[in-house]
């Protein structure tokens, strides 16, 4: 797409605000702009209006057919589609979208995750549309954004909450700023997802069950090499690559899809996308665009893409960085300024980002909980299970100061001479990137780094503008029980006091020591290494009574979530266990004992001729003792599977999951991929990881 193309394409398949000016009759677009920018309610004549406009620009653009575009609890999107016409009873069709049709869905609510909220006979639901998100047009559909509810009203979605928590962080951070004086019409979240992936051939992905079926490669030796030499990070991209994300870019800029930065990541056959920032839930669901066409858009180019967070051992595994700020109409509420020390308005966020962290640990380490995840975090590739907040070099000795009651002092960015004149001065920015740290100041704005690549970061934004909502109500509270002070002394004895209070969730340290564990276990701070671990705590008392009382969560739903959670998890390693035992019978010892076999009949074929074949004999042994072991580690690991998928509680299943059949997957694992170093590759039957991450 050349460059004026892309400006005359970009966002050519959204329901932009320019289409709707040009569409709606201008009282309808005001009052519509009245609902978007300030959250009052439609009414259905609006909505018919709307409607017509909207059904005329998709038919313009070649749609047929309508979809409510919802968020269910799979953490994926799903969608229903229903073509526009209506028949005339003439044989002839008319081309129709009512207000009611745009505003409200009746999806089948029983088949999908629900956490006990619906029956299966209790099959109603109902999608409601999101006006804060544009529509837009997906291989010929109109794509309406929605929330999804049950029958009685209670979130079956990621969605509902998520808006919930804006509103409450928007009404509590309205007070505080009119504290400082300040109206905005709104105050909003900003998020900027990082999305890792893999790309391999789409033959070596089929050719791999457990790829296709669960995600990631559950067996496989060690390749010959992996990232120690640090030469894809960056590097030059494959041509074949660069093509598909070229498409990538192409058709998510028509959905206006900010896609900025692309790059290799550390891993062979590893990449990033980046976007540019957009409002908080806006975000998300471009975010979840963006990991659908990456899997759509990879078979163009005979490639698979892999979103699993560790879909190989031995190099790393990827994961979703959740950069987020918060805005008071166009001013970030996070932005330092030349003096942060002198920022009054910027300390007191930041104590509220810091207070919020700490109270609500449990809950943030839960919200990126997953069978998947817990592959990852804690290895030296992505943050440890351990939450910890990094400031840098120029917050740090800030918030040391205030801590000791002294006077801060502010910190210039640093000028560096490259020592050839030729080359530009450096400025150098206020703080270093700590990419240990689970929660870090990035210069504007923090960077929540534990999301795992494939996960809906509705739940990590949940759970961090319910906290943040939180905190600003303690302060509003704090500044009125002080009401006779001056402001400025009572607002800075809150920060000091905050950030005192709060000082052990402060690391700027290396967070893969053993030292930091050891640390962060003497400072009293969680380590929830495993899902099962960190998932109950979602449903800890404090926690439920949190979420109901910024409108975020009721009980029931927050309850629902947790079972949710962890059904998911055990239904993943059910699937995985079961993957696991099918491909070691069909595939890996029908291999094994056909080599051994060929093998066997040289040796004696040899023996009877007088030729020494003392290493083929020892190859022939070390097969079948690895096939029985092979065999044996099946058995047990199918009997750890069966039982516990009998256990009716969902916490004793997901133990059971984690301290039996995980290590027994391990153990079938080990057997296997030592079979894959001593079986010629012409019987092997599944492409290796040799063969995957290094293609041409």
């Amino acid at each position: 797409m050349s460059k004026d193309k892309v400006t005359e394409e970009y966002g050519s398949l959204v329901f932009t605000d320019q289409d709707m000016q040009e569409r709606l009759p201008k009282p309808t677009y005001k009052e519509l702009r009245r609902v978007i920018d300030e959250g009052k309610e439609l009414n259905l004549d609006i909505a018919n209006e709307v409607a017509h406009a909207m059904k005329d620009w998709a038919l313009e653009h070649g749609a047929t057919h309508f979809t409510h575009w919802f968020q269910p609890l799979t953490g994926i999107t799903s969608e229903k589609h229903d073509s526009f016409i209506n028949p005339n009873g003439d044989g002839t069709v008319l081309m129709a979208f009512s207000g009611k049709e745009l505003v409200q869905g009746e999806p089948d609510a029983s088949s999908f995750p629900s956490g006990g909220l619906r029956a299966t006979f209790e099959a109603r639901g109902y999608t409601v549309w999101d006006p804060m998100s544009p529509a837009f047009i997906k291989d010929e559909v109109l794509c309406i954004p929605t929330a999804f509810i049950s029958y009685t009203g209670e979130a079956l979605d990621k969605k509902t909450p998520l808006l919930r928590s804006e509103v409450a962080l928007e009404k509590q951070a309205k007070r505080v700023l009119g504290l400082f004086g300040k109206k905005p019409k709104r105050v909003y979240t900003t998020i900027g997802p990082e999305q890792e992936y893999f790309i391999i051939t789409e033959d070596d992905y089929k050719a791999r069950p457990d790829l296709v079926l669960t995600g990631r490669t559950l067996f496989g030796a060690e390749p010959a090499k992996g990232q120690e030499l640090e030469e894809h990070y960056f590097g030059t991209i494959r041509p074949s690559v660069n093509a598909f994300m070229k498409e990538v870019d192409d058709e998510l800029w028509k959905l206006a899809v900010p896609l900025k930065t692309k790059h290799n990541e550390v891993a062979p056959c590893q990449h990033e996308f980046a976007p540019i920032f957009e409002k908080g839930s806006l975000a998300i669901d471009d975010n979840l665009l963006t990991m659908e066409k990456l899997k759509l858009l990879a078979t163009h180019h005979g490639f698979a893409c892999l979103e699993h967070e560790k879909p190989f051992e031995y190099v790393n595994g990827s994961g979703k960085h959740n950069n987020w700020s918060v805005s008071a109409d166009s001013e970030n509420l996070l932005e330092p300024g030349d003096d942060p020390q002198d920022n009054l308005q910027f300390l007191v966020f930041l104590a509220f980002l810091v207070a919020a962290v700490d109270d609500h640990a449990d809950l943030l380490r839960a919200s990126v909980a997953s069978a998947g995840n817990d592959h990852r975090l804690g290895a030296n590739e992505a943050p440890p299970a351990i939450i910890s907040v990094f400031l840098g070099d120029a917050l740090t000795p800030i918030v040391d100061a205030l801590i000791k009651k002294e006077q801060p002092e502010a910190h210039d960015r640093a000028r560096m001479d490259l020592g050839v004149p030729a080359l530009p001065n450096v400025l150098r920015d206020n703080t270093d990137r700590n990419r240990t740290s689970p929660f870090a100041f990035t210069g504007n704005k923090f960077e929540f780094r534990m999301c795992g690549s494939q996960q809906n970061l509705s739940d990590p934004n949940v759970v961090l503008n319910t906290a943040v909502a939180e905190q600003c109500e303690r302060f509003v509270s704090y500044i009125g029980e002080h009401s006779d002070e001056d402001f400025t002394t009572a607002a800075m004895r809150f920060v000091r006091h905050t950030f005192r209070d709060h000082e052990r969730i402060l690391f700027d340290g290396n967070g893969y020591s053993e030292d930091w564990e050891k640390e962060a276990e003497r400072r009293g701070l969680p380590n929830l290494k495993s899902t099962p671990d960190a998932i109950p705590s979602i449903v800890k008392p404090e926690n439920i009574a949190f979420f109901e009382k910024y409108g975020v969560l009721s009980e029931a739903e927050t309850r629902a979530r947790y079972v949710a959670k962890a059904e998911q998890y055990a239904k993943l390693l059910n699937i995985e266990a079961n993957t696991m035992v099918n491909m070691a019978r069909t595939m890996y010892l029908p291999a094994i004992s056909a080599y051994a076999g060929d093998l066997a009949t040289s040796v004696a074929t040899r023996a009877e001729i007088g030729v020494d074949a003392a290493a083929d004999k020892a190859t022939v042994k070390a097969l079948s003792e690895g096939s029985a072991a092979i065999l044996a580690a099946t058995d047990e690991l199918e009997a750890a599977n069966a039982k516990a998928r009998e256990l009716d509680d969902v916490a004793a299943e997901d133990n059971a999951y984690r301290d039996e059949v995980l290590p027994l997957m391990d153990k079938l694992r080990a057997a296997v991929d030592a079979m894959e170093t001593v079986t010629s590759k012409d019987y092997w039957p599944v492409p290796s990881y040799n063969d995957m991450l290094f293609y041409v």
